[in-house]
């Protein structure tokens, strides 16, 4: 795109209107068939939008430089998308592939932390897949903390991340078993040829392709989970192994493997979930979701289990119970007035990725069964 059109797209509006057209557009997806049509969901599909709305503007306009990055935490309490995670916290930056960069921080005690390169394309083709990866159990970390990674096509000696011709993006996954007592890792990420130059001034080519990128990346990002949220309607109540492959291919971490699905209960009924057998891993959670994907609200509300924070049974096992009200049983996940959305289990790191057994059943009956 040129600078004297963007400086016109600018002078006349049109830069404006499309980026609003976009957005009508997205708008649609919320209307799609089968989406639930009630009140309650569709206010929370509209949120989603502009929630999806404040990443794509940082993300495209306010941190786009990748000339000087930030790693920025950029889904959180009030930014969500793709079943992300209530024991993490989520960062990352762009980056160009022309530059070599690093990484310097302070590992901290977070249970897990994994650092990935991507080429991130939701806003083009829904696709997020991982250039690099590095596990921080990889790490060579001083006596101090403290690290350094390398971020670069060539190799480096040391902690290094490759980067390949496609990359645009780095990740930063922490994922907490313990927020309370867990110090999270402290990161900055910088170009390795910076010197005092400062980023350039703000310039109509640079609103204009900030306002189209911001615009795809709302349309794209909520059509793609949207229809994703369609596939699990074979299978509602049901939680089976994702396809590991297409989880990956928008983004899933290397060392997850996935269980998605949809979920839905009448106000008397309540959903089990049984895993006869914990493998040993790193970390494991289960989480419910909205219909969009998003995760419940885990501020105020207990809508995920871990392996820290779950209640065994005296032969390892672990029942979850997912209820309107309080069962009167352990680990008990809110659905905080939702009666329909998705869900996610994960094994992190295990050994085996043994699966689940799940029903629906009478809340009634379930005090019966737990007598």
């Amino acid at each position: 795109m040129k600078e004297f059109n963007s400086e016109q797209r600018v002078l006349d509006g049109t830069a404006w209107e499309e980026f609003c057209d976009t957005l009508k557009e997205a708008g649609k997806v919320i209307q799609s068939d089968n989406a639930p049509k009630d009140a309650f969901n569709q206010a929370e599909g509209y949120r989603y939008l502009t929630r999806l709305l404040r990443a794509g503007l940082e993300s495209c306009i306010e941190f786009r430089d990748p000339a000087f990055p930030v790693l920025r935490n950029g889904t959180h309490e009030t930014i969500k998308m793709g079943a992300d995670n209530p024991d993490n916290r989520y960062e990352g930056a762009i980056i160009d592939p022309q530059y070599d960069y690093k990484i310097i921080g302070t590992r901290g005690t977070v249970d897990y932390l994994g650092l990935s390169t991507v080429a991130n394309k939701y806003s083009k083709d829904g696709t997020m897949e991982t250039t690099g990866f590095l596990d921080s159990r990889d790490l060579d970390i001083n006596d101090d903390d403290s690290f350094e990674v390398i971020i670069s096509q060539k190799e480096q000696p040391g902690n290094w991340l490759p980067m390949t011709e496609e990359t645009n993006s780095i990740n930063v996954r922490q994922t907490f078993q313990d927020r309370v007592n867990e110090n999270q890792a402290d990161l900055k990420i910088e170009r390795m040829d910076s010197d005092t130059a400062r980023p350039t001034p703000f310039s109509a080519e640079k609103l204009d392709r900030g306002l189209k990128g911001a615009a795809r990346f709302v349309r794209g990002t909520s059509q793609m989970f949207e229809d994703w949220a369609e596939t699990f309607l074979p299978i509602m109540n049901e939680l089976p192994a994702a396809d590991q492959a297409y989880c990956q291919k928008i983004g899933g971490d290397p060392n997850i493997f996935y269980f998605h699905s949809a979920w839905q209960l009448a106000d008397d009924e309540v959903y089990v979930i049984d895993a006869p057998v914990v493998p040993e891993c790193q970390t494991w959670n289960f989480q419910l979701d909205n219909w969009w994907m998003e995760s419940l609200d885990y501020s105020n509300h207990t809508i995920h289990i871990n392996k820290h924070t779950a209640h065994y049974e005296a032969d390892g096992s672990v029942r979850i119970v997912v209820s309107h009200t309080n069962p009167g049983v352990p680990n008990w996940v809110e659905t905080a007035g939702h009666n329909i959305g998705t869900m996610c289990w994960r094994w992190i790191k295990a050994e085996s990725n043994p699966l689940l057994n799940a029903r629906v059943m009478k809340l009634e009956d379930l005090k019966i069964l737990c007598k």
